[in-house]
């Protein structure tokens, strides 16, 4: 790895007071890096620097254009060293590289677009009666805690960082514990790109970092993505200082087949959205709603399309998917795939690891599709972050609906139908943060994003994305004698 294996504090690379911990490659369970824990007293300095770099004339002086310069240029650094984050990437969390690279460009773009608002966003001017005018205005919060997970750290660092810093923050970020390089990396490119030191902080560590990071007082904004569990205990910690909360949590998101649909666009989509990525995202398409009259043809055809989606090896071309990012969460998976053997699922491809020599030493997982489960089984109701679909009929669209929205999450949806009205009838019925019609997982960095109920607060990307690092301050302004 090219960035070191330590803590970026004020421009400064360094080890951790904690000693180190491992990373471990879920290909073959060797280590692909040895990193720096931070004990709270690291974090602390890491808060301390962020705030008098926040504070420092020269950043609070910095107009929009000038921010803007500095992210045109991370981005562009970003895109020469995509090679390099990709790998680092697909070591940590078995991603193959081919993902690795598009995510890698992916985040160039993110910072290039965030740059682009930083110079385009507006206030405005709020109506007012009589001789006076008032403004609302846009200013940053100040130090910004942004926690991270370990499916995607490529885009979703970027994510954080890019608005945090279009909206004139300093930044302490801190990565899972199994995905840290890509974090480090970022930090030297920051800083390579000429951001002053202490505006962009790395701390590496376990839960415990994350929970000083959290509790420390003199940060402004606790920004994080990753399970729900731990998203309410954040904004539990939070909520104890009234320090306001950005956060992007699980799903369990049906993805909806009607008869009238393209067949095979369906089948293609529906398998993308929950073996993509080996099913470790959070809008995973898990629960498939399929119209009854069409039920058994799609079962079938989606066990077809399974075998696409053979895990491979993340160096490999062809391998469309590689191993689970952890050995432990593979675990996680294959005792949720028994858990829904013992509720009566019938396991109709997948439901074990690959036995062949090749794959035997990693944590791989085969994509899986169950039927025969009803959607208040615990299977349907608890998110599993794996390659598992569960494929329900339904009857009506007051049936569908009422199936599709009885989960406490609400993140995405997806829903294909030839019919046009129907399609709109049925994305507006559901109760989530994003809804895809005839497609699944695709992706626009203008587009805000966020969920519902036990999904999260707040929105990341967009204007909405840049507004959430930002506080609001009205101004009144008298112009009568």
């Amino acid at each position: 790895m090219s960035a070191p294996a330590t803590l970026l504090i004020a421009g400064t690379w360094r080890q951790g007071r904690g000693g180190t911990f491992d990373s471990i490659n879920p290909v073959d369970g060797s280590v692909a890096a040895t990193l720096s824990l931070a004990t709270d007293d690291d974090v602390a300095e890491a808060v301390a620097s962020a705030r008098a770099a926040f504070e420092d004339p020269a950043w609070q002086r910095l107009k929009p254009h000038q921010r803007a310069r500095l992210l045109y240029k991370l981005g562009d650094l970003t895109e020469i060293a995509q090679e390099e984050l990709a790998r680092a990437q697909s070591a940590d969390n078995g991603k193959t590289l081919a993902e690795c690279r598009s995510q890698a460009a992916a985040a160039a773009g993110v910072f290039r677009y965030f740059a682009a608002l930083c110079e385009t966003v507006e206030g405005h001017v709020t109506p007012q009666r009589g001789e006076s005018v008032s403004f609302a205005i846009y200013e940053p919060y100040g130090v910004v805690a942004a926690i991270t997970p370990w499916n995607s750290p490529l885009t979703l660092d970027a994510q954080k960082l890019a608005p945090a810093l279009a909206a004139g923050n300093a930044v302490v970020l801190k990565p899972s514990e199994v995905t840290s390089q890509v974090a480090l990396i970022y930090g030297r490119l920051a800083g390579e790109a000429g951001f002053p030191p202490g505006i962009v902080n790395v701390v590496t560590g376990m839960g415990d970092t994350g929970r000083a990071l959290v509790a420390h007082p003199d940060v402004d904004l606790v920004s994080f993505t990753g399970g729900t569990a731990a998203g309410r205990a954040i904004a539990e910690m939070a909520g104890r200082r009234l320090c306001p909360v950005l956060l992007e949590l699980g799903g369990k998101s049906p993805n909806i087949i009607f008869a009238d649909a393209d067949f095979d666009a369906a089948v293609a989509g529906a398998a993308k959205g929950i073996f993509g990525s080996v099913g470790q995202a959070c809008t995973a398409g898990s629960r498939i709603f399929v119209e009854a009259e069409m039920y058994d043809r799609f079962v079938d055809a989606l066990v077809a399309k399974a075998a696409a989606y053979d895990p491979g090896l993340p160096n490999d071309p062809a391998a469309k998917i590689g191993p689970m990012a952890s050995f432990a969460h593979r675990d996680g998976v294959a005792a949720a795939v028994d858990r829904a053997r013992a509720e009566g699922a019938n396991v109709r491809c997948g439901g074990a690891r690959p036995d062949d020599q090749r794959r035997k030493g990693g944590a791989f997982y085969m994509p899986t599709v169950l039927t025969g489960l009803t959607n208040r089984s615990v299977t349907c109701q608890c998110e599993i972050f794996g390659p598992v679909a569960v494929v329900l009929p339904f009857e009506t669209e007051t049936d569908l609906i009422a199936q599709a929205n009885d989960t406490e999450f609400g993140l995405a949806a997806g829903v294909w139908a030839g019919d046009a009205s129907k399609a709109w009838r049925i994305a507006r019925a559901m109760r989530a943060g994003t809804v895809w019609i005839n497609c699944y997982k695709d992706g626009s960095i203008s587009t805000p994003f966020g969920g519902h109920r036990q999904s999260g607060i707040g929105r990341e990307k967009g204007v909405a994305g840049l507004r959430a690092y930002s506080q609001t301050k009205g101004i009144l302004w008298d112009l009568g004698d």
